[in-house]
């Protein structure tokens, strides 16, 4: 059964899902089951993948670890996203060249904050 807010990502083609609905059933890309992406909160890697929540004077500030994340070509953060208290989510897509943040100018109450990196998957930070 999959749970809402998981990630799924097609091994084959790269497709990447997010469960808006739980459901039972298999998720299946080009053939193949989709592979469910498990959130990484520890780094072991120079680069730094855990979002970094920082309250400002508006509001917050997401940075993609405590090393600013490269964001190149052929390794990048690809989203991140925040899920609020109440369930909804903000989410910043980004491409290579673009700074790995995003800063929300209102206060808001923050549950969870995730980010994806096109090479090392997903990964979370629990307020």
């Amino acid at each position: 059964m999959t749970k809402q807010n998981q990630i799924y990502k097609c091994n084959i083609c790269g497709n990447i899902i997010q469960v808006l609905h739980a459901a039972n059933g298999e998720l299946v890309c080009c053939g193949k089951p989709m592979e469910l992406k498990q959130e990484n909160t520890q780094d072991a890697a120079i680069e730094k993948h855990v979002p970094v929540i920082q309250q400002t004077n508006s509001g917050i500030k997401i940075k993609v670890g405590e090393i600013e994340h490269p964001m190149d070509g052929d390794h990048y953060i690809e989203w991140i996203e925040i899920t609020k208290e109440d369930g909804r989510i903000i989410r910043k897509d980004l491409s290579p060249g673009d700074k790995p943040e995003l800063e929300i100018n209102c206060q808001i109450n923050v549950k969870q904050v995730r980010a994806y990196c096109n090479l090392h998957g997903l990964w979370t930070s629990n307020n």
